[in-house]
């Protein structure tokens, strides 16, 4: 097998048990989740934030981003705009009119894009270096890899605590997150 071929399919199989993980961390989800993300995006009060629209059974960061959102940041959401491209971000506010995009992912309806420099990334799995597992289609690789390029971004990585393994299978093109986030606590990234 090569290289390649065997890190794909580690990957796929760290998938599909983070995938059983994360739903039985869903189970037991609760209503204070993302108090600790409300905390850690109250220090980038003036910055553009990116969160995401919660689908399947990941954990819901809506709370954090409508607290952002009140305290009158600027909040994105991602929309895939094709295959094998970087994200783009249109304008979210509470309440705002909502369509299916792609993978069924919510995206407002008005067209209206921002350009954040604080992301909240959804994610299969993490480990303490700092590294996510995605769905595997690379868009926020491609997108954090575009941002930073062009300047200062924090990708904080936002998951369920039993959604941490020991170590995600890493390729060079793997963005690093720059802190995760849990309903149990904040985890800075170990070098």
């Amino acid at each position: 097998m090569t290289d390649m071929a065997d890190m794909a399919a580690r990957k796929a199989a760290a998938r599909a048990e983070a995938f059983a993980r994360r739903k039985a961390a869903f189970a037991g989800r609760g209503p204070e989740d993302a108090r600790h993300l409300a905390g850690v995006l109250a220090a980038h009060r003036g910055a553009v934030l990116s969160g995401y629209m919660p689908m399947r059974t990941e954990i819901d960061p809506l709370p954090a981003m409508t607290a952002h959102a009140a305290a009158g940041g600027i909040v994105g959401v991602p929309v895939i705009p094709g295959r094998d491209v970087a994200l783009v971000f249109r304008r979210w506010r509470p309440g705002a009119p909502m369509l299916p995009g792609a993978f069924g992912a919510l995206v407002p309806a008005d067209p209206g894009e921002v350009v954040p420099s604080v992301l909240v990334v959804p994610m299969l799995a993490f480990d303490r270096r700092g590294f996510r597992l995605g769905y595997g289609g690379g868009y926020y690789d491609r997108t954090l890899a575009g941002l930073r390029a062009a300047g200062p971004v924090t990708a904080i990585g936002f998951a369920f605590a039993a959604q941490e393994v020991e170590a995600v299978p890493v390729e060079p093109t793997d963005a690093r997150l720059d802190l995760i986030v849990t309903e149990a606590g904040v985890i800075a990234p170990a070098d």
